[in-house]
């Protein structure tokens, strides 16, 4: 087996998660405990018991994805030692986690910059009503050109015909009109709180950058695809700068699991709730094999 490690994004989580591996592995556990400690509030207690709508809020819900994707990894790493990654990445806020596991920062410092970065964003959202929607097939030029017209950002290219777009919640609502229109079959406006990965959360990305710049960081070990980019960088440098612009720059995710397969890799591991990214993956690649570590049997079950 040659694996890459990837990391859950926003969207995924879901009350009760976490709680199994809390209670049967002691580095999971040991994972959600120092999370509680650092932020001031009781992560642990949100995964597990919610409830939805504050799990749900951008500022609660990404520290608690961080935490459940790491602890998750400390599961995942106590049973199985031996498998090690040869690269990794993570679909927007699990570009953290992906970080934390190639050694970039400590588990702690992540989990501060998230919770930064949470609030910030969050602040954006406040600003101005934002949307999202996925637009499923059709030509990706045909979607830019669009966007452009109706004066909003691609937010998502996450595998071959699955594009999502964001900006204002106005504009978005005009622009789904236009696609339906030009013929698109399958457009699906997104219950989100903002207009993510868009020009509306350019205020937080430049916020983010103080914030970055405080945080100790060393080159990863082994290679992270970063999702402004959608390629494998290795400098402290460079990584600081992607994180700063991928807030409002568009996820490309299909060229990130690219990058980490070309490392030779033939099985994807997914870490953190949901199973969204194997999904992805097999549309990407149907050769890879692929795994979801999100829960104590998976963790037990894993061949």
């Amino acid at each position: 087996m040659k694996p890459v490690f990837v990391f859950s994004g926003q969207g995924a989580q879901a009350v009760g998660m976490g709680k199994d591996l809390f209670e049967q592995s002691p580095a999971a556990a040991a994972v959600f405990k120092e999370a509680d400690s650092i932020l001031g509030w009781s992560v642990s207690d949100l995964c597990f018991n919610g409830p939805e709508a504050k799990l749900t809020e951008s500022r609660y819900c990404q520290p608690s994805i961080y935490t459940m994707s790491s602890a998750c990894l400390a599961a995942f790493s106590e049973k199985k030692p031996e498998i090690k990654a040869l690269a990794s990445a993570g679909l927007s806020l699990g570009e953290f986690a992906a970080l934390y596991s190639a050694g970039a920062f400590s588990f702690a410092d992540g989990l501060r910059l998230v919770a930064k970065r949470a609030e910030l964003m969050d602040e954006c959202c406040k600003k101005a009503k934002g949307g999202m929607a996925t637009i499923l097939g059709g030509d990706p030029s045909v979607i830019r050109q669009i966007c452009q017209e109706c004066d909003i950002d691609v937010a998502n290219l996450n595998c071959p015909g699955q594009v999502v777009v964001s900006g204002s919640e106005e504009k978005v609502t005009k622009a789904v009109s236009v696609f339906k229109e030009k013929g698109f079959k399958k457009v699906i406006p997104l219950k989100v709180a903002g207009a993510y990965h868009s020009r509306m959360m350019k205020d937080a990305g430049e916020a983010l950058k103080p914030v970055l710049e405080g945080i100790p960081m060393k080159d990863p070990m082994i290679p992270v695809a970063q999702n402004y980019v959608g390629t494998c960088v290795k400098s402290v440098c460079e990584i600081r700068s992607n994180l700063v612009s991928q807030v409002a720059g568009s996820v490309k995710w299909e060229e990130c699991v690219k990058a980490i397969l070309s490392t030779g890799a033939d099985t994807v591991i997914e870490f953190g709730p949901g199973n969204v990214l194997t999904g992805l993956a097999k549309r990407i690649n149907a050769n890879v094999a692929t795994y979801n570590i999100n829960s104590m049997d998976s963790v037990k079950n894993f061949v």
